[in-house]
């Protein structure tokens, strides 16, 4: 019975990622639909590897024995979740680390770490305290108010916690890379980000200004490296510019509070928890 529930659990996963992504309707929309499309599925597998590691490898369910198989299934499938999180966190420790010895200064009223580099860059890097890099590039590139438009972006950055929440996003990235449109689904929450920055910033700074930012940073030589020009250009996606352009030319609305009842989907993580009873 437990293999079975693995099963099914593997056939949701699949089946939800087939959805076709669509990039209709609002920002708020499409945010919705494309955090429904990635998460599901991880958390439906993860959630049943727990159910099953909690009924334990002994005992039967409604008729059915228990199997080592499908216990030890469960047990791998989580123990190379722990350890791609460990891995990623690792990498991101070792980044932290090595930005905190590039050397501090106050740019535009922001304390930014200092790059001596002449590609344009700036860039969010770290968790939940996330340390603001920013080059020589940049500053030779931009006038004072695109900077200031520039700077009030990844300020929208850290009001998210950007970095952070993509942390663990990327952690259910690398475990699910085989499920169908992982990588489509990625690319899309990283450009609906960006342009919830662009907007978060366009509250506090000309969103034109901002906009003529975003374009003369994407033309600099090198820009498919730049953090603030991320998803740009993709083979999955060849508008990401002029998407995020045009968010801010019709001035496009945040919403003005979190509404809890759009993560009732996440009810459905836990069905598989409604079992455990059905074991003895």
């Amino acid at each position: 019975m437990h293999l079975m529930m693995i099963m099914i659990a593997l056939a949701l996963a699949w089946g939800l990622r087939l959805i076709p992504l669509s990039s209709d309707g609002t920002w708020e929309n499409r945010w919705r639909r494309s955090l429904f499309g990635f998460l599901i599925s991880p958390l439906i597998l993860i959630s049943t590897a727990l159910a099953i590691i909690f009924m334990g490898p002994e005992g039967s369910m409604l008729g059915f024995p228990a199997s080592r198989l499908s216990y030890g299934l469960a047990v791998a499938f989580l123990l190379i979740t722990l350890i791609l999180g460990l891995k990623l966190g690792d990498r991101a420790r070792k980044t932290s680390a090595k930005i905190s010895n590039y050397p501090s200064q106050t740019i535009a009223g922001t304390s930014v770490k200092f790059l001596e580099l002449d590609l344009p860059y700036i860039a969010q890097i770290g968790l939940w305290k996330p340390q603001l890099v920013l080059s020589q590039g940049l500053l030779d590139l931009l006038e004072p108010e695109q900077l200031d438009a520039v700077l009030a972006h990844e300020q929208a950055h850290l009001y998210y916690r950007d970095t952070f929440w993509f942390f663990f996003l990327g952690w259910l990235r690398s475990v699910t890379s085989w499920l169908p449109n992982t990588e489509a689904l990625w690319q899309e929450l990283l450009l609906l980000r960006e342009i919830r920055a662009d907007l978060q910033a366009a509250q506090t700074v000309d969103a034109l200004v901002l906009a003529e930012s975003l374009l003369m940073v994407a033309q600099a030589p090198g820009q498919s490296s730049l953090c603030f020009c991320a998803t740009l250009y993709s083979g999955l996606n060849s508008d990401r510019l002029s998407q995020r352009i045009d968010a801010l030319v019709d001035t496009t609305k945040l919403p003005d509070k979190s509404n809890l009842w759009c993560w009732s989907w996440l009810l459905l993580v836990f069905i598989p928890w409604l079992v455990i009873p059905l074991h003895s």
